[in-house]
């Protein structure tokens, strides 16, 4: 058994037969109080066959503290898996698992954890390095979905783990807003020249067992474990974009969460405006500004360190004390001896989740946060020279959509 599933894995084993031995993927599906598993369930069913076999691991969770329809949902749930089980193709096979889970405790962050340490756990009886895939419980996926897993993994034998491309149905205005948000901030990232420009949606990521071991595996969180997870994994170096395919995350309200989605479209239900809003552009120049020192700090003087500082702009000297940056900066130097080196670490300092942290510090203190529209023409203007005469939400997304899908170059 390996260090991690000895030490820091969920402790319970919770499938009791053993793993197939072709088995090359597993996908983990945290449910909690799901009333239409059966469209997941049909959407995998529908791919198209890979080399080898494929477990579903779907963690069936509520809390100690949730009510009585809660429990009866998950209940359905369990059959609905159970039955669908019994007439599934032989080389996709699920695994359904019922826990209740401490209140305090409880989310999607644990059952995923579970999920995922009980993959590790079978990929482990096997000796082998597979694939673990995220997928959600309201989630559905093109035909080719797990063969694109396992030909980009196959195509790129060092990524520790990839992001996949994913489109929400358009069901409203309020999702195609925040999925463009999230697009606008990953292309902000990319645009100041940070490594950690990938999208981080849980139910569109695979790793492989040896990465998600090493890097501490799942969050617990309630929320957001998807990212910090992720933030985990980029670090590896080497994440990777899958953009052969298509996850199709819902679009549905959520109270369970307090950020992400659900909880964008419980905001934009109550807004009185109508509109979403996002960072401000100047974040992502202040990033980039960062972003240019690093090749000029390695080997420098504190006196060069303090003056690279002075020279930032009030955002940046607000967020990052003087002090603070001078310190670590000698710190990095101190510890390597190259200035590739140097760089790698301090990007394990100056990571998504630094750079998240910066980006709410800047809107609130010193960049108000801008209307969608007009950000993400911005920055579609500033990073590819790309203008689009109609600056609807809409039109923008397609174009974002369109980079995602096919690159930069598009």
């Amino acid at each position: 058994m390996s260090v991690y599933l000895e030490r820091y894995a969920y402790p319970h084993r919770l499938i009791p037969d053993p793993p197939n031995p072709d088995v090359e993927i597993c996908v983990v599906i945290p449910s909690y109080n799901e009333p239409d598993i059966n469209s997941t369930l049909q959407a995998l069913t529908h791919c198209d066959s890979i080399a080898g076999k494929v477990e579903v691991i779907i963690v069936v969770n509520e809390s100690t503290a949730d009510p009585p329809p809660v429990r009866k949902q998950n209940k359905i749930t369990m059959q609905a898996i159970k039955k669908w089980n019994d007439s599934n193709r032989n080389d996709l096979i699920f695994h359904p698992v019922h826990q209740t889970l401490p209140e305090k405790q409880a989310g999607v962050g644990l059952a995923r954890k579970i999920g995922m340490d009980e993959a590790c756990r079978r990929f482990n009886d096997l000796g082998r390095d597979g694939i673990i895939a995220c997928l959600d419980a309201d989630c559905t996926c093109e035909p080719d979905y797990l063969k694109a897993i396992q030909h980009h993994f196959k195509a790129y034998p060092k990524t520790p783990g990839c992001a996949i491309y994913f489109e929400h149905p358009l069901a409203h205005y309020a999702i195609a807003a925040y999925e463009l948000h999230l697009r606008y901030y990953t292309h902000g990232l990319r645009y100041s020249g940070l490594p950690c420009a990938f999208q981080t949606v849980g139910s569109a990521m695979a790793v492989r067992c040896s990465a998600y071991e090493k890097q501490g595996g799942m969050s617990r969180r309630k929320a957001g474990e998807d990212f910090y997870f992720l933030q985990k994994i980029i670090k590896l170096g080497g994440v990777t974009e899958l953009r052969d395919t298509t996850v199709y995350p819902s679009s549905r309200h959520s109270h369970r969460v307090p950020f992400g989605t659900g909880k964008a479209m419980n905001d934009y239900q109550r807004s009185a405006t109508g509109k979403l809003s996002t960072y401000h552009p100047y974040t992502f120049q202040d990033l980039q500004s960062l972003v240019r020192q690093v090749p000029k700090l390695y080997g420098v003087s504190t006196s060069q360190t303090s003056s690279t500082w002075e020279a930032f702009s009030n955002a940046l000297q607000g967020f990052i004390p003087k002090e603070d940056f001078i310190a670590t900066i000698e710190d990095l130097n101190r510890s390597t001896s190259t200035e590739i080196t140097f760089k790698n670490r301090f990007y394990q300092w100056c990571d998504g989740f630094l750079a998240f942290k910066f980006s709410n510090y800047a809107r609130s203190h010193h960049y108000p946060a801008v209307d969608i529209k007009e950000a993400a023409s911005w920055l579609l203007k500033a990073a590819y020279k790309v203008e689009i005469e109609e600056n609807e939400v809409m039109a923008l997304l397609m174009r974002y959509r369109l980079l995602d899908s096919k690159g930069n170059s598009a």
